[in-house]
């Protein structure tokens, strides 16, 4: 494990652990070893820690897909690339991130990315929006299954253009889905037709998730 993995996982993940009300359902979907891509919904500025404290207390090690704009700070760059995080030129088509994402899986890592790309929506539902081809490309290219993994909570607290509101005790629920596999839904990854109609098929499994997570979500701590 790299050292900058040590220090940011001992840094972040215990503060927001005791802060936020976690009710993380489905950890026993990441296997204990072996490869494994996490497909997010994106909702707020949380989204990554979330995500990536699921996979921590399913006892796995996140390696995310970021976006390049994170790494301009020399201090974060450091630590981002430290811990083995992979950057990201949203829009680019650049097939680098796949690649050293297709690397990270062939070491039995868990990768975890966002296939909308970013947290900005217009939808008051925060429902999931169109999502990107990476994540299928990704499955197609290494034969790893994906699994989808939904969050809640997290937009009442941090996102783009709004006050931090880190309310203590705040429900931050996740819960994973059933392991989405597009080889067995396509031939191959030249399959080029298939993609977008696999990846709207990701987002609709991730739209069940998040829309079973609203309806749960306590009702006392959603805005308005």
């Amino acid at each position: 494990m790299e050292p900058w993995y040590r220090v940011a996982r001992t840094a972040l993940l215990p503060p927001i652990g005791l802060w936020f009300n976690w009710r993380l359902e489905g950890l026993e979907a990441i296997p204990p070893e072996g490869p494994l891509i996490v497909a997010g919904n994106h909702l707020s500025y949380l989204d990554p820690l979330a995500h990536g404290l699921f996979v921590d207390r399913a006892g796995r090690r996140p390696r995310f897909l970021a976006k390049r704009e994170l790494f301009q700070n020399l201090f974060v760059r450091t630590v981002l690339l430290g811990a083995g995080q992979i950057p990201v030129d949203r829009g680019s088509g650049a097939r680098a991130p796949l690649m050293d994402a297709a690397r990270a899986l062939e070491a039995g890592e868990v990768v975890v990315l966002y296939p909308e790309g970013t947290s900005t929506t217009t939808d008051p539902q925060f429902s999931p929006g169109r999502g990107r081809n990476g994540a299928i490309r990704l499955s197609l290219m290494t034969g790893v299954p994906i699994l989808p993994v939904a969050t809640w909570g997290g937009q009442y607290v941090w996102r783009r253009g709004e006050r931090i509101r880190p309310t203590f005790g705040r429900p931050i629920l996740m819960t994973a889905g059933a392991p989405y596999d597009p080889s067995a839904r396509s031939r191959s990854a030249e399959d080029r037709p298939s993609v977008p109609q696999l990846t709207a098929g990701l987002m609709r499994e991730l739209s069940g998730l998040v829309d079973e997570l609203r309806t749960r979500y306590p009702r006392r701590w959603t805005p308005g």
